[in-house]
């Protein structure tokens, strides 16, 4: 199973892995892998510290778990220069190419907002999931992707300037207070209510520039990939750059890093990590040919929206509690606590939805929309 098949072969091994990385672990979340483990351990612990990692903040601040939704925006930007350069030269009609992607935007926003009516058990209207964001950043991103570099840089750092001029001019005096800021008034005037967490729909504007970003990569690595030195020191200055300048404009007082409304601060300092992160995967697996270990996480990235769509449907609450019958009905009878069978049980649920990809990959299919 090591070894590498020739569907993965024809394809860019970094972005693969790093697609399949990032979908894994928010199989494992839906999987309630994280909290299983962090009941493991008491409070204030080391191991309690370090799984308390895969939580989102609850404000002003940056775990590691932040870093997955940027991440899942920008590998979409990575990926778009290739799929369009396939589909452009099968199809050779942009205007056909460009229909495909408003349908596929139009489906990706209908997908979120139908995941929203799954949560609630009702129909609702709300424009907070991944999908409902990366319908209007993808869309964005396909209409400038063929800009010169400097314009698409530029237009990114305005979306970011936009977003620190809205919330400014909104309160001048406190513009970041959590259910009180211009992400907020704009919730209550497009779904008539704000989230429980504070998270806000407009983060489409800050975040479209993760997949913008992705984009200006991707194009680098289509273009230039016989000059891997040179594109891998350009994404680790950029990377470096960003994170200098999210932590900055936090450290300084600024503009604070919250993810929950996508800060400029929180954009570069998520951007950052998101490049450095590509850097690491290009260097290590198509420039240092190091592959045996991806094929477990490619499986997974394969069938990204559908599998991400299952764990959200059926993840959190079917699958894991069909697997708790068996599992609590045979562990439980020996004794053991209820936070190893809770571990257990989350063990078994991922396994069961990494096979699903496995299964799907073995008959080659690959749902895309």
């Amino acid at each position: 199973m090591a070894s590498s098949p020739k569907l993965i072969d024809q394809r860019l091994g970094s972005l693969d892995t790093y697609r399949g990385i990032t979908m894994f672990l928010l199989v494992a979340e839906s999987a309630l892998i994280y909290r299983a483990l962090l009941d493991m351990f008491s409070e204030g612990s080391l191991g309690f510290l370090f799984f308390l990692q895969f939580t989102h903040h609850p404000w002003n601040g940056l775990r590691f778990w932040d870093l997955i939704q940027p991440f899942f925006m920008f590998i979409v930007g990575v990926a778009m220069p290739f799929s369009l350069n396939k589909r452009l030269s099968k199809q050779g009609d942009r205007s056909k190419v460009t229909r495909h992607i408003v349908k596929r935007c139009l489906l990706l926003f209908l997908f979120g907002t139908g995941l929203h009516c799954v949560y609630a058990d009702a129909i609702v209207f709300e424009l907070w999931n991944v999908l409902t964001q990366l319908s209007f950043t993808i869309l964005l991103t396909y209409f400038l992707i063929r800009q010169p570099f400097k314009i698409q840089l530029a237009i990114s750092l305005g979306l970011l300037v936009l977003t620190e001029i809205m919330y400014r001019l909104y309160d001048p005096a406190s513009p970041f207070v959590k259910g009180e800021n211009f992400g907020s008034f704009t919730d209550l005037l497009l779904m008539g209510k704000l989230s429980g967490g504070g998270w806000v729909a407009i983060n489409c504007i800050p975040t479209a520039a993760h997949t913008l970003w992705g984009a200006m990569c991707g194009n680098a690595l289509l273009l230039h990939q016989s000059s891997s030195k040179k594109i891998i020191k350009y994404f680790v200055l950029a990377g470096m750059s960003a994170l200098l300048i999210g932590y900055g404009l936090d450290w300084a007082g600024i503009t604070p890093i919250i993810k929950r409304i996508s800060t400029s601060a929180f954009v570069f300092a998520s951007g950052g990590w998101a490049i450095l992160a590509l850097a690491l995967f290009y260097w290590l697996i198509d420039v240092k040919k190091v592959k045996g270990w991806t094929f477990f996480f490619i499986i997974v990235g394969m069938n990204p929206i559908f599998i991400y769509l299952f764990a959200q449907i059926l993840g959190h609450d079917w699958l894991t509690g069909f697997v708790r019958i068996f599992n609590y009905g045979t562990l439980g009878a020996l004794g053991l606590p209820e936070n190893v069978l809770e571990l257990i049980n989350a063990v078994f649920t991922l396994a069961i939805m990494w096979y699903l990809c496995y299964f799907l990959y073995r008959k080659k299919l690959f749902f895309k929309i």
